[in-house]
Parts: structure tokens; C-alpha cells; sequence
């Protein structure tokens, strides 16, 4: 671990010497240099395919997500407090989170699933309100989580009334 000014830099010894960090920090996802919130969204698509595969149904996927939210408020304000700063770009179970509830709430299908990615990154990056509101005004965990999940609403909506209108 390096600091500088008080702040941590993240490597992979660090992640690796506490599970909240490797969740926190999507298995290794959160190190990338470039776009990690994208990178750590990816595993949400294989673990929700891997999951619908094993027969799990949409509402129970919802469920998980909604569980892995409660519990992501707390890892992410863990490591908020670790890292010195709220949000952290490496924090990525947030995104992780918001894509499986995304995926609990959208069609199956390669063209649903990517556009319902493309939606979701779109709304996480740009944050038309209230995901602005919320990224800016919630501090915590709870803040860290909330606005990727309304993200996740925007892409949700989207995609439910491009299906009714096109499929």
C-alpha cells in the first residue's frame, strides 16, 4: 500500500489483504486504469447469465440484487473511509450491483443485455438528475450505492419501453 497525502493508493496487495476490499473492489476490476466503473460492471453480465442459466428466475435475481445493495452500502463505506474519499473509481460494487438489478428487470437476450449495459453506463457516467442529486448530496455508503441504482432505474425504464414498442 502507498499513500500519498493521507490517501491511499490502491494495488492488488493492498485489495488482497481484505475480502471487503476485493468486493468492494470487483475481484480486481476497480484496479484498471482506464474506465474501471465499466470494467466492473462486465462481471454482472456472466454471473446474472450464469445465474438465469442455473434456472434462478427474475425476482429472485432482483432479491439478490437488493441484498448485495444492503450490504454494498456498508462495503462501500468501509472503503470510503479507507480510501480517504467518497466514491472512490475503484469502488465498483456499486456498478456490479445496479447491472444485476438492471438484468433482473430487463429482457434476456445479447441485444436487451447490451443495450441495457450501454443504458446503465450511459446514466452512471453522464448522471442526469436525481443521480446527480444523489451522488452529490448522499455521502456514504448509501450515497456511493444509490446513484448507480437510479442509474440502474433510468436504464430499466428505457429498455421496458423500447421492448413494448419494438418486440
Amino acid at each position: 500500500m502507498s499513500q500519498t497525502q493521507n490517501a491511499v493508493i490502491p494495488s492488488w496487495s493492498w485489495m488482497t489483504a481484505r475480502v471487503v476490499r476485493i468486493l468492494g473492489f470487483g475481484f480486481g476490476t476497480g484496479l484498471t486504469k482506464s474506465a474501471p466503473g465499466t470494467v466492473g460492471t462486465l462481471p454482472a453480465i456472466f454471473v446474472a447469465g450464469l445465474l438465469f442459466g442455473m434456472g434462478m428466475s427474475h425476482l429472485t435475481l432482483l432479491i439478490v440484487a437488493a441484498v448485495l445493495f444492503l450490504l454494498g452500502v456498508r462495503i462501500c463505506d468501509i472503503l470510503s473511509r479507507e480510501l480517504g474519499t467518497h466514491d472512490h473509481r475503484g469502488i465498483v460494487w456499486d456498478e456490479f450491483v445496479a447491472m444485476l438489478l438492471v438484468l433482473s428487470c430487463v429482457p434476456q437476450g445479447l441485444g436487451w443485455w447490451l443495450l441495457s449495459f450501454l443504458l446503465f453506463r450511459l446514466f452512471d457516467i453522464l448522471k442526469p438528475q436525481p443521480v446527480k442529486w444523489a451522488d452529490s448530496q448522499i455521502k456514504g455508503g448509501l450515497g456511493v450505492m444509490l446513484d448507480d441504482a437510479i442509474a440502474a432505474v433510468y436504464a430499466i425504464l428505457v429498455v421496458q419501453v423500447l421492448h413494448w414498442l419494438f418486440a
